[in-house]
């Protein structure tokens, strides 16, 4: 399966733009020092570090030429189910990271509690992929990096 299957459907294409990719990284890499911050509950941690690796996903998508229709139900699971077309992330990584997804559904709608270890993980994993998407721009997009 290819992303152009998904046009219409959960994608729409774009031209890229350095300058919404560039914004897109600058917020995921807030995001991430934002949940370094000392004294965040487990649950915020969680919270920044989620919204980091969908602006990292979002930016890798853009950077392909595709956005996702926010106005279709499961725009989070595309951006991340995507990756591995986008930056070639391993399948083993993307199925962490859509588990992190589906566990941020269950915490949004059941006020289920996140555990330190749950934020850190994600914190990491959220390093993780900007330094990986930042990567693979400057290695295949140089034109769309600083």
């Amino acid at each position: 399966m290819t992303l152009d299957n998904l046009l219409g459907k959960t994608l729409q294409a774009i031209s890229p733009e350095r300058i919404d990719i560039q914004r897109l990284l600058e917020a995921a890499g807030r995001s991430v020092r934002d949940a370094r911050l000392k004294g965040l509950s487990p649950e915020s941690c969680f919270d920044l570090a989620y919204k980091a690796i969908m602006q990292s996903a979002n930016a890798a998508l853009q950077a392909n030429g595709y956005r996702t229709l926010t106005s279709v139900a499961g725009h989070h699971q595309t951006m991340i189910q995507s990756l591995p077309k986008t930056v070639g992330l391993d399948a083993k990584t993307m199925v962490l990271l859509d588990g992190l997804r589906k566990q941020r559904n269950v915490i949004d709608y059941s006020g289920d509690v996140v555990s330190a270890e749950m934020a850190a993980t994600a914190l990491r994993e959220a390093e993780s992929l900007l330094q990986g998407v930042q990567d693979w721009l400057r290695q295949n997009k140089p034109d769309l990096c600083e």
